[in-house]
């Protein structure tokens, strides 16, 4: 009840001071006043000069808000739980002429007490405080700072300094203290419209806040391992801090360092490496100053210290052989690597030195059984020490040498060897089937039983091995593989490809792309069905990309492949058709196929004359190697002497012939009917040849011995000294065998040597002309030079 009559005793006023001065259409004011605390609730209140419909605003822009009617002047409004500064006003229709009432509401929080207060004497006399003034009010404060001083057995004080928040988000003030001040004591007041709070009070002795001023340092000269620095200080101090550190490296401190002509070493630094340095200083007690300015500069360089570690890897697949390196450390790598040097020595051939880009990582060296490949890093001061890998250790594979190596996501754990010999492990790692272009490994010592691979992708599936080495020297190896991480089942299945043989067809695959695996695949599907139907599967291990199926019946089919991962089976790949037939009607449809087209061809071949004309006469000179003079033969000598019979006897043409001749041989010939002669006696070369000419052993007519053709140049021996002798015969055409010299005029003298030079024509085995250029010519008239027969033309020119 009191605290209404207080609130419209204050309504009364406020309206009265606004009718007197007669500009404002209202009053407006606050229960709590215009400065609340954040979160409380009040109410505003406004009353007009005139009876009228009246209105509350407030935010920007204004918002009409909900009021409570007291009369026909007076509203207010309830604000609950208030979070922010706001600005309330009020509107009256009936004073349309004078301006609307507002107030302003500030929320804020009563000051905290300060605390953390921090006192420093600088050099020149001066005393520096700060504090920490807590959390924001949102209000204006005002702070001030009391300080008392102690001078031997006299108190000074206390004194009240202004404070100064400008430009940091500690306020702060400074003071000047006299040479002979022992003892400060400081603390802190501060104040707003909601309260005020004051610090603890803090006492400090002047030899303890000393602090000298910061550093300042010069540009840094170094060498590859130091760097000499100057350091420029306003007074002499005993403590010098220096720190120094590398591109995003943490600061490495030298507390006591040693300050010689104003300059300082800093030594134990790597070599091509950026460092940063700053210093601070203390005396003797008292504080560190400030950090210095950061100044870097560059180490210079020097050849690597360290060689390479150095791997390599063999194809499985062809005869290739790769040789990797790791970028060395900035560190080991002493500068900036500008090339890299491979030496490949074979005891086979001379060693071989190329020089590789500093981009390179690998080199591809020629495979062989006993090569040494020595690796080099190469910078502007030299080389590093050679790294050495080979591919002949000796294979060890003792029972007590057998790694068991686990498995467990991508950390690759195994057992220790029970040996003392061993010296190092390597653990290699690729996706499957791509070992030489995406091969990592790390090297570790004699103690490590377990590593993690790195760089792992997932839906891959990777392998490798552990390889365990014996004093450099001998090594043995054990596999793995399975490895993978966030595993599905396959997205495509195998490409497939068949071969029909018989009832059989061969199936062969090309694995899924990389990209859609999925994973590790642990197995593959055939599917094959038969007309339709009659579905059949094979299951076939993931490492085959060949399959046969056999004993198929004749039908059409279909097949198609998947491949499975621990996660299932994935999507089938493309579908093939093929056919299987009988096989026994479809050679037999062959061999008539074949038959029919090499008769016809043959038949038409026949028909073209040239050719038919140059198989009579290959087919002539396959029959007669040699013809027979019958003139000049034993057999036209004696065929008169006996009739019936005719004696051949044969003697050799070499000159190694024995005077003995072998006893004649006889043969049964056959008598034929008489014609017009009973001698074999030829027919004189005058007469002109009769149209059948008949000869006989008889006198009676006789079959046709010969055929009526014309012998183009040949080679002709005697009987008596040819050792083959052929006869060729036709029964349906004859001619006359016509001698150039009578049976009686040739003797045997002049007989061997016809044949001499018979022979010596025959040994000119390559004639100068072509018997298919010239033209064949047949003529009435034969002569036993005509009657020769020469088919080497016939092959020469064929």
């Amino acid at each position: 009840m009191a605290t209404m009559s207080q609130t419209w005793s204050i309504f009364i006023a406020v309206l009265t001071v606004q009718l007197c001065v007669g500009k404002k259409s209202c009053a407006i004011w606050s229960s709590a006043g215009p400065v609340v605390k954040l979160g409380s609730s009040f109410e505003v209140f406004c009353t007009f000069n005139c009876s009228c419909k009246g209105s509350m605003y407030s935010e920007h822009p204004p918002t009409r808000q909900s009021h409570k009617v007291w009369n026909s002047t007076t509203i207010s409004h309830n604000v609950v739980n208030i979070t922010k500064n706001r600005t309330f006003s009020c509107h009256c229709s009936c004073a349309s002429a004078l301006d609307p009432c507002g107030q302003d509401i500030s929320a804020g929080h009563t000051p905290d007490r300060p605390k953390n207060i921090s006192c420093i004497y600088k050099e020149r006399k001066v005393v520096f405080c700060t504090w920490n003034r807590g959390r924001d009010t949102y209000l204006r404060n005002t702070s001030v700072l009391w300080v008392r001083t102690v001078s031997g057995n006299h108190t000074n004080g206390p004194v009240l300094y202004k404070v100064s928040s400008k430009g940091t988000a500690l306020p702060s003030a400074s003071f000047n203290v006299s040479t002979s001040v022992q003892l400060i004591s400081v603390w802190v007041e501060v104040q707003n419209p909601l309260g005020s709070e004051i610090s603890i009070t803090t006492n400090y002795t002047l030899n303890d806040i000393a602090m000298p001023s910061t550093p300042v340092l010069g540009p840094p000269e170094c060498s590859s391992r130091e760097c000499i620095i100057k350091v420029a200080q306003s007074v002499m101090t005993q403590h010098l801090e220096i720190q120094h550190r590398a591109e995003a490296e943490t600061w490495t401190s030298y507390p006591d360092t040693v300050v010689r002509n104003s300059l300082v070493q800093v030594q134990s630094l790597k070599s091509y490496t950026m460092y940063n340095f700053r210093a601070r200083s203390k005396f003797s007690s008292g504080l560190w100053s400030q950090w210095s300015t950061n100044v870097s500069s560059w180490t210079q360089e020097e050849a690597p210290a360290k060689e390479l570690d150095v791997w390599y890897a063999k194809s499985d697949s062809d005869f290739k052989q790769r040789v990797y390196w790791k970028e060395p450390d900035i560190s080991i790598a002493g500068g900036k690597i500008t090339q890299y040097r491979v030496k490949v020595d074979s005891q086979n051939s001379e060693s071989v030195c190329t020089n590789v880009s500093a981009d390179a990582r690998n080199y591809l060296v020629p495979f062989c059984a006993n090569c040494e490949v020595t690796v080099w890093a190469c910078n502007s001061k030299g080389l590093s020490p050679p790294a050495r890998i080979t591919s002949h250790h000796t294979k060890v594979r003792h029972p007590q040498d057998v790694l068991t190596v686990t498995v467990d996501n991508h950390t690759i754990s195994w057992s220790k060897p029970e040996t003392t010999l061993l010296s190092a492990y390597v653990v290699e790692w690729y996706p499957k089937g791509h070992k030489l272009e995406e091969l990592r490994w790390v090297r570790l010592g004699s103690n490590d039983k377990h590593t993690v691979m790195t760089g792992i992708k997932p839906y891959e599936c990777y392998e490798g091995a552990v390889y365990v080495f014996y004093n450099n020297i001998s090594v043995s190896r054990t596999r793995f593989t399975g490895v993978t991480t966030l595993e599905s089942a396959p997205e495509a299945g195998p490409s497939v490809q068949e071969k029909v043989e018989g009832n059989t067809v061969k199936v062969t695959w090309t694995d899924v792309p990389r990209g859609q695996r999925g994973g590790c695949i642990t197995k593959y599907t055939i599917y094959l069905v038969s007309n339709g139907k009659n579905l059949q599967t094979y299951s076939i291990s993931a490492s085959d990309r060949s399959h046969i199926i056999s004993d198929l019946s004749p039908a059409a089919y279909s097949l198609w492949m998947t491949a499975s991962t621990a996660k299932g089976e994935g999507r089938a790949g493309q579908e093939v058709k093929f056919f299987i037939q009988q096989e026994t009607q479809l050679s037999l449809l062959l061999g008539c196929v074949v038959v029919l087209l090499i008769v016809l061809f043959l038949l038409c071949l026949y028909q073209i004359s040239a050719v038919k004309q140059r198989l009579l006469l290959f087919s002539q000179c396959l029959m007669l190697d040699v013809v027979p003079d019958p003139a000049n033969s034993k057999w036209a000598k004696e065929c008169t002497q006996e009739k019936g019979k005719m004696n051949l006897q044969l003697q050799p043409s070499n000159s190694t012939v024995t005077e003995e001749e072998e006893e004649p041989i006889l043969v049964d010939v056959e008598e034929l009917p008489k014609q017009s002669s009973d001698t074999c006696t030829p027919t004189d070369v005058s007469s002109p040849l009769p149209p059948q000419t008949s000869l006989s052993l008889l006198t009676e007519p006789a079959t046709v011995l010969y055929p009526l053709t014309t012998y183009i140049k040949s080679f002709s021996h005697d009987s008596d000294s040819s050792d083959n002798t052929q006869t060729s015969l036709d029964t349906n055409i004859t001619v006359d065998y016509i001698s150039s010299h009578g049976p009686g005029n040739i003797d045997e003298e002049d007989q061997e040597d016809e044949y001499e030079e018979e022979f010596v024509r025959m040994m000119d085995f390559f004639p100068s002309h072509n018997i298919f250029k010239e033209p064949l010519e047949f003529g009435r008239k034969l002569t036993l030079d005509a009657v020769k027969i020469d088919c080497i033309d016939f092959f020469q020119n064929s």
